[in-house]
């Protein structure tokens, strides 16, 4: 009888770990904007500290090698949805609220793949992908977003003062003065909330404005930061909002931006806060990270913060300080507390990456590749990019820039010099030294990857037809 008893616990137990391995995780993906490789304290910044978004590196991971989806604001975020790369994706350079396009109907985005393993999907924060209410052009919520709270339009995201708030696809009048963040960010909260309540899974896209200029901080937090740096009181930033929109004068935005990555981290905190509340932190993967690398606009002082980490280049740049963006995971007895993985990855990998996280079919237009391996930290045998191509366009221009990285190689390319510049980042992180002259196979190499990797616009269509062999090489 013992014996039988003894079989029956050890029968549950396996039962019982057998229904954990089937819960399906939930995934919060916080998206800042403009911020770069050197803001957080746990990437370096000296001036500022920022402890709570340093709690998912110190129990989590830390990626030193990751890459944004562009340079700028709507390219990247529409290569985090498709899985396209910018030699492939719809759009390649930010454009006038008035011709901004969603992803194409025939493209399957992030928030679909989980709205087909069944969780709750919800947008909090700057879309940037048009106009967020408007029933003529995709707005999330016709784009597998079950709710969304956020700024009308990525101009109107310029501001942090607007008139209102678009939520679940309607125009809500704010009172004068309001910080939208704050509502965005409760709105937010309030999913979390709602889903750890009801138990159902869900996906948590936060694409908070902060700290693209405007440099608006909250009134106590930005008074507070100018007391440490009174020598910036006699800066004031200026910015435009759009539509007439009401965008403050900040006096000294250099305690604006302490101001805003304050209250960020703070808002991390409260995150963290609430799944332990509900019991779901173990259950929890949250990512961070950032579009693009810094900005210098709206008086922000890139240089005095050393956002960059030294890296050269800023926003708008193919320089590693334009592109190179910190990505930090946590996820508790799954990510190993405190690790750093140098695996190369860029934003077109986050897509294959959920897929394979919750079960469903890789999107044939993907050009990604799961770093699922990489965070479980079961790198061997596991495939990795061969290259990873961006560019650049600017709408008047065409292409400005692009830029090749592989393995230890990266290559750059103003397209008005038409030459390929390239640097050993193992050895010139800082790409100081271009050793071209030195390595023409290599060269040779990268002019190739360039030809095989750009497809001309209109992407939308490009993506929907090219080989998926040819995307998943990248």
């Amino acid at each position: 009888m013992k014996h039988i008893y003894i079989l029956f616990l050890v029968l549950a137990g396996v039962c019982f770990d057998l229904q954990a391995k089937k819960q399906s995780p939930n995934v919060i993906y916080i998206l800042a904007d403009d911020l770069g490789y050197g803001d957080l304290s746990c990437y370096g910044q000296k001036k500022i500290k920022t402890p709570n978004i340093d709690k998912l590196a110190s129990e989590g991971m830390k990626f030193t090698q990751h890459y944004s989806g562009n340079t700028v604001c709507s390219p990247s975020r529409a290569g985090l949805m498709t899985g396209l790369h910018p030699g492939v994706n719809y759009i390649r350079g930010n454009v006038g609220d008035e011709r901004m396009a969603a992803p194409a109907k025939e493209l399957t985005i992030l928030p679909e793949v989980f709205k087909a393993a069944g969780y709750s999907t919800g947008a909090f924060g700057k879309w940037g992908l048009g106009v967020t209410h408007s029933k003529d052009i995709q707005n999330p919520l016709q784009q597998g977003f079950d709710k969304y709270s956020g700024w009308e339009s990525q101009m109107i995201a310029h501001t942090y003062y607007p008139s209102h708030i678009v939520r679940d696809g309607k125009k809500i009048p704010l009172k004068e003065g309001t910080y939208v963040h704050d509502e965005i960010m409760q709105d937010a909260f309030d999913f979390i909330e709602d889903n750890a309540k009801s138990k159902k899974p869900f996906f948590c896209y936060i694409p908070t404005a902060i700290p693209h200029a405007a440099m608006h901080a909250p009134k106590e937090l930005h008074e507070k930061w100018r007391k440490v740096f009174p020598q910036f009181d006699n800066v004031t930033g200026n910015y435009s909002a759009g539509k007439g929109e009401k965008c403050p004068k900040v006096i000294n935005p250099v305690a604006g931006f302490a101001g805003m990555m304050e209250h960020l981290d703070n808002n991390v905190g409260t995150i963290l806060e609430l799944l332990k509340k509900y019991k779901i932190d173990d259950n929890t993967l949250v990512i961070f990270s950032s579009d693009n690398g810094a900005h210098a606009e709206g008086g922000h002082k890139y240089q005095f913060w050393n956002s960059t980490g030294s890296l050269r280049g800023m926003k708008r740049d193919m320089h590693e300080g334009g592109i190179r963006v910190p990505m930090l995971a946590r996820w508790p007895k799954k990510i190993k507390e405190g690790t750093i993985s140098n695996h190369i990855s860029a934003f077109w990998d986050v897509l294959p990456t959920m897929c394979e996280l919750v079960g469903q079919k890789i999107p044939t237009q993907n050009s990604g590749i799961s770093f699922l391996h990489a965070l479980e930290n079961k790198g061997i045998n596991k495939k990795e990019h061969d290259y990873l191509y961006f560019e650049f366009t600017k709408s008047s221009k065409g292409i400005v820039s692009r830029a090749v990285r592989m393995g230890k190689w990266k290559g750059f390319m103003e397209e008005a010099k038409q030459k390929i510049e390239l640097y050993d980042l193992e050895k010139d992180p800082y790409e100081k030294t271009d050793i071209s002259a030195q390595h023409p196979e290599i060269v040779a190499k990268i002019k190739a990857v360039i030809k095989e990797a750009h497809h001309d616009l209109p992407a939308s269509k490009v993506a929907a037809k090219t080989n998926n062999k040819h995307h998943n090489k990248h």
